[in-house]
Formats: structure tokens, C-alpha cells, sequence
């Protein structure tokens, strides 16, 4: 999954150490002052341990903490670590109900620090890393997952061409495009092996795309340790991790952030299919009615197809993996544990597929 600069009051300065990507600090230093409103030196440079895909780093002022994002140095694939795009989406949502970072200012000279880069204020807060909420007060756990709900579907009322994002990916046809890619990057690894079930969803997915079609800004990776929330209170600070969003479907995004109601724990922030309501959570229905209310929707009808399509497109980017480590391209020390938990995406998405039959 895409790397972010999650960072938490505890965390930040463990989280944070030595620079291993390198830059010319006192260039870096110039440029903020001369770009970011309030900047006074000296400056403190430390990398965050995350942001693999995106080198991440903290910045320390007397006054003042930061986060800079950049490219990584060096040849990239096309369209690949694309960081400013991850700012235009936090530039264009900021003001509206959907909390994100302040964006300071955004460079594209590769001149500076050898790469595109952006500079967003460093929020203090904390990350929630497990989706029962276990470390939060069981009487308090449900106003988080409000919380939640709230967020997201805020984003999906967001008027993306007023916000200045009528341009930020292809409107409509969402699913149609996003079923024909991962089922051709899936049907092309034959090192990764081929699955009957996944088979099976290829062949399905095209044919029972729920009629109608809207177009709303999408996350792409929404889940609870992609926001940083307030230390002590159920309210969310800001959403982190932009690197998948685009304009898309708002069902297939908050279907997504559902799959946490039937996600294995050590596979992704989820709940493995476990009774909420002993944990002091709303039930995924109790969740899909919030979402409804807020969004002005009667029901999701076919909520199964939006799970199907989610477990598929999360099985078809672990088979990806698996193919990696097959081929001993795959750098990530996680990717043997997601290779391995291919069997249990793919049975989830079929489960799923056969409850919408």
C-alpha cells in the first residue's frame, strides 16, 4: 500500500531520524524563505522512516514543525511518485468540510533538492492504527467511526470542477476502466499464477456493474491510519495519503473504507468479520445508513458488487506482488506476507460475488 508521512505526537521524533535520501539543506533553507509564509531559520532536517515510495522528511524550525514531500531523485516511471499531484488534491479540498494539511507552497525545479517537492504543515495529532479502535475508550469508539463517516462523505460532496479538480482524472465509466485494468495486469503475470476464483471474478465483474454512474473526487486508500485525529477527541485533523485519488465512483472509495468490517487484521486495518457491537461499534449496516443520510442516498442497492470489485482490485494488486517475488523484483519487506495473503483477498471478493448473484 502507498506510503505516507504519518506522523503522531509519540511517534514523531522515533519515527524520525537520519537523512538517507540527501539534499542541499541550506538550498531548501533559501527557497522557504523566500516561498513559505513564516518561515525563520535554522533548519532541521530529519527523514521519517516511512515514505518509501516518497521520500518524507521533518522539518524543524524554532517556530515551527513541517513536512516535505518530494519525488524521488533520479529516472522514474511515467506518471509514477507523482507528489504534486498529492498537493493539488490538498490545495483544491482546502477550506472545505474535508480536513487535510495546509499546503505551504509547492516546487517543481528540480534545481532545489535534485527533485518536485511540496512543503505541508506537520499536523500533531495521533494515528489509529487498528480499526477496533482498541485504544480509545469503548464508550468512544463509535463517535470515531462517525467521525469517519463524516469525512468521507464530505469528500464525496465536494463539488470537484468548483474546487478546481474538474480535470483531476477521467469522469465516468469508473468501473468499466478500473475492472479492464487490474483484470489485465492479473491475466498478464503468469508467473504469479492464475486463481479460479479470480477467474471467475474477470469474467463476472463486466457484466454486473450496478446502471448509473457518478463522478466525485475518491481517496483511494481511505482507512483510519490514513487520517491523524485530534489527541483527545473523536475528530479528525486531517486525511494523509493522496497518492491514489483521483475523480471516480464515491461507492467504490467508501466500499473500500467499509472492506474494514470484513478485512483480516493482519492483512489491512479491518475487523476479520468480528461483532462490532461488543466492541462498541456501529454494524456495517448501522455504517452504510450514516453514509446514506449524509450523502442524501435511499440504500446502496448491490453493496455487494462495490465489496466484490474492492476485494478484487486489492487481489489483483497482491498478485502483483506475488509475481514480484517470484521474480525477486519485490524490495518491500512485507511483500512475501502479502503474497501469502492472496488466497484470503480472493476468497473474500468470490464470497462477495456470490452474495450478489
Amino acid at each position: 500500500m502507498p506510503e505516507t508521512a504519518k506522523v503522531d505526537i509519540a511517534e514523531a521524533n522515533k519515527g524520525a531520524g537520519k537523512v538517507r535520501v540527501a539534499f542541499d539543506e541550506a538550498a531548501l533553507a533559501g527557497w522557504m524563505a523566500a516561498n513559505v509564509e513564516g518561515f525563520a531559520g535554522p533548519l532541521t532536517v530529519d527523514q521519517f522512516n516511512g515514505g518509501q515510495s516518497n521520500p518524507t522528511y521533518r522539518l524543524s524550525t524554532p517556530g515551527q514543525r513541517y513536512v516535505l514531500r518530494r519525488k524521488p531523485p533520479g529516472q522514474l516511471v511515467k506518471g509514477a511518485h507523482d507528489v504534486l499531484r498529492e498537493a493539488r488534491v490538498q490545495q483544491g479540498l482546502a477550506g472545505s468540510a474535508v480536513p487535510v494539511a495546509r499546503i505551504f507552497a509547492v516546487c517543481e525545479d528540480e534545481g532545489v533538492i535534485g527533485s518536485p517537492f511540496y512543503v505541508m504543515d506537520m499536523v500533531e495529532g495521533r494515528i489509529i492504527w487498528d480499526a477496533a479502535f482498541t485504544e480509545v475508550p469503548k464508550a468512544e469508539r463509535a463517535a470515531y467511526f462517525d467521525e469517519m463517516n463524516r469525512v468521507i462523505a464530505a469528500l464525496h460532496s465536494v463539488d470537484h470542477v468548483a474546487a478546481g479538480l474538474g480535470d483531476y482524472g477521467k469522469p465516468g465509466n469508473y468501473f468499466a476502466r478500473q475492472i479492464g485494468r487490474w483484470s489485465r495486469q492479473y491475466l498478464e503475470d503468469e508467473l504469479a499464477g492464475r486463481l479460479p476464483d479470480m477467474d471467475a471474478l474477470v469474467e463476472w465483474l463486466p457484466t454486473a456493474i450496478p446502471e448509473g454512474d457518478e463522478t466525485t473526487i475518491v481517496h483511494g486508500d481511505f482507512r483510519c491510519d490514513n487520517m491523524i485525529f485530534h489527541p483527545t477527541e473523536p475528530r479528525v485533523l486531517a486525511v494523509l495519503d493522496w497518492e491514489l485519488s483521483t475523480l471516480g465512483h464515491p461507492l467504490a472509495d467508501f466500499a473500500y473504507h467499509a472492506m474494514m468490517y470484513r478485512m483480516p487484521a493482519d492483512i489491512v486495518a479491518g475487523l476479520g468479520g468480528a461483532d462490532p457491537v461488543p466492541l462498541g461499534l456501529p454494524t456495517e449496516a448501522e455504517y452504510i445508513a450514516a453514509y446514506c443520510a449524509r450523502t442524501g442516498r435511499d440504500g446502496i442497492p448491490n453493496w455487494d458488487f462495490y465489496l466484490a470489485f474492492n476485494f478484487f482490485r486489492l487481489a489483483a494488486i497482491f498478485h502483483g506482488i506475488k509475481g514480484r517475488v517470484e521474480r525477486g523484483t519485490a524490495t518491500n519487506a512485507q511483500a512475501r506476507e502479502r503474497a501469502q495473503a492472496l488466497p484470503r483477498i480472493v476468497a473474500l471478493a468470490r464470497e462477495a460475488m456470490e452474495k450478489c448473484r
